[in-house]
């Protein structure tokens, strides 16, 4: 394939030459799905690795930190051609410096939470893993059966954190212990998933079976030596400080931000958003507090949707129709990503989320609502918002739109590029264009809207109060992570699991939570002064061309990139 090709070309068949920091960049990404492949199965590219494990030691960190060490080394004096390249070097050199300040804060000896570490990744990249051929489910048997081994490797890896005294804090370990032990069920995951597997041959049925059963073991390995290893020395304090914290911050939102002025501005957003809860809920129904308001929409027999199925329908059929209409008015949305599937996912975390498509669009872009247990009504009111958060103009329209702008962004800005300030802030940013363009008119779609919101202030409050120990809003004393349960109950109208779920999470990933309303917050500042600067002739679907257009970055970048 050549570098033309690679590329590929534009509607009007134009086509940008590879340039010297694209080799680097594509180069970047080769390195990357070689040495961690269960990236190369998210980002679909079949690099002849997607029935093997990354390596989890500490050997294995330690090699992706010499690759990154040399692919700075390589990128640093390659001089920009043009604009492209210019944010291609910025973005690319950003993100590989925190990723060796990650790596030296030993963060990786330390790698234990309820939502984004290795035993919650290894049992989810089956959840996208291809199952048409015999081929594809060769491939998932291949990293069943390898499991034993990954999480060996994992343990080796906080071993050498307990020698350390590298540790998380025991909230974690307790909570992954029970995550490990429903995933190391017989009957579980591995086994629902290998029991799909109709028509192929009966060595491979054979294999499938045998790494399920494996798997599931190691999962019971896991737990053990989290329960009597790790938990007796485990930290009992769960703020990770400053130190920690700053990085976490600028991995997330590829931006420095002033975490105490930060702080103030989330308390006060947190107050705005209850404001205007408050007046929306009287439009509902006069003279109602908003849990009055909330109660009365909860029994509202039209707005609810029974079942899974319902609900899988309910949420194609409101994508479908964002696509079709914002495509016509408000949007260039390519017909390659005008298909978003909706579906259910097969675990039961009761996340939401989001998985772009493939390079070659073979797996589109999906959005997927894994469904607690038990819980089989849905309220459409307060999920109208989410469809567009993870779908069209949010989401799917940001990530589908940089995987398509093949003519000029090499793969890394395609596929690998961006932060979670971009991503989140982007969709936070949409659910409220979403508003400003009429398609939240129903004032219960708003209230909804503003329920999202308002937890996502919330956690900008709670986030940096907790890991910095900031005073609490209440000036009763410090933060301390059972304040935060107690915070975060009192800013969502969900039910107590749901928000001991939540508070776990941003516990254990700290700087992850705010990135979502502190992007939206830059996304916003950057529109405005953009805006400002164009004066009359400023057009919103030009400026969201123009940034979507230069693919997933970070903030800093999109900032530069933008305003110069």
């Amino acid at each position: 394939m050549t570098a033309d090709e690679q590329q590929g070309t534009d509607q009007h068949g134009q086509i940008r030459p590879q340039t010297e920091i694209d080799r680097v960049a594509e180069g970047w990404v080769t390195t990357l799905g070689a040495l961690v492949p269960t990236l190369a199965t998210y980002i679909g590219l079949d690099n002849g690795k997607l029935g093997e494990w990354e390596d989890f030691s500490p050997a294995g960190h330690e090699q992706l930190a010499d690759a990154t060490r040399s692919v700075i080394g390589e990128l640093s004096p390659l001089n920009p051609v043009d604009e492209v390249d210019r944010v291609t070097k910025e973005d690319l050199l950003a993100t590989l410096r925190l990723d060796l300040e990650r790596f030296d804060l030993r963060l990786h000896l330390r790698d234990v939470n309820v939502i984004a570490s290795p035993p919650q990744g290894i049992r989810e990249i089956f959840d996208i893993m291809p199952t048409e051929s015999e081929g594809d489910w060769s491939n998932i048997s291949s990293r069943l059966n390898g499991a034993p081994a990954a999480i060996d490797q994992y343990l080796e890896t906080l071993r050498q954190g307990i020698s350390q005294g590298v540790v998380p804090a025991g909230r974690q370990v307790r909570e992954v212990v029970a995550q490990a032990r429903t995933t190391a069920d017989p009957d579980g995951l591995f086994a629902e998933l290998v029991a799909k597997a109709d028509g192929v041959s009966a060595g491979l049925a054979s294999d499938l079976r045998r790494g399920a059963r494996a798997a599931a073991e190691a999962y019971d390995t896991l737990a053990d030596f989290l329960e009597n290893e790790l938990l007796p020395v485990a930290g009992d304090r769960d703020a990770v400080g400053r130190d920690i914290y700053e990085v976490a911050s600028r991995s997330f939102l590829g931006a420095t931000v002033d975490l105490d002025e930060t702080y103030e501005w989330g308390i006060e957003e947190l107050r705005r958003m209850v404001e205007e809860q408050t007046a929306i809920a009287n439009e509902i129904k006069p003279g109602a507090s908003v849990e009055e308001a909330i109660e009365f929409l909860n029994a509202d027999p039209s707005r609810k949707l029974h079942g899974t199925d319902a609900l899988q329908r309910w949420m194609q059929e409101t994508s479908d129709r964002a696509v079709e209409e914002l495509g016509r008015t408000h949007f260039d949305i390519p017909q390659e990503i005008r298909t978003l599937e909706c579906m259910i996912a097969p675990s039961h975390t009761g996340i939401i989320y989001y998985t772009g498509p493939t390079d070659d669009f073979s797996r589109p872009g999906r959005m997927w609502w894994s469904v607690p247990e038990g819980v089989t009504e849905f309220d459409t009111w307060r999920e109208l918002t989410t469809v567009y958060h993870e779908g069209v103009p949010g989401h799917h329209l940001q990530i589908a739109q940089a995987v398509y702008n093949r003519a000029t962004l090499n793969s890394y800005r395609r596929l690998l590029a961006g932060t979670s300030g971009h991503a989140e802030g982007w969709a936070l940013y949409a659910e409220r264009l979403m508003e400003e363009l009429g398609y939240l008119e129903d004032p219960a779609d708003r209230l909804g809207m503003l329920d999202g919101q308002r937890m996502r202030a919330a956690r900008v409050v709670l986030d940096i109060g907790v890991h910095l120990e900031k005073e609490r809003p209440d000036g009763k004393g410090p933060w301390t992570g059972d304040y935060a349960f107690e915070f975060m109950a009192g800013n969502v109208n969900m039910n107590s699991e749901f928000v001991r779920f939540e508070v776990n999470r941003y516990l254990g990933w700290p700087g992850q939570a705010p990135s979502y309303k502190v992007g939206q917050r830059i996304w916003e500042q950057i529109r405005d002064e953009y805006k400002s600067r164009e004066g009359a002739a400023f057009s919103p679907k030009d400026f969201h061309k123009k940034a979507l257009d230069l693919g997933g970055v970070g903030l800093d970048t999109l900032k530069s990139a933008l305003l110069g």
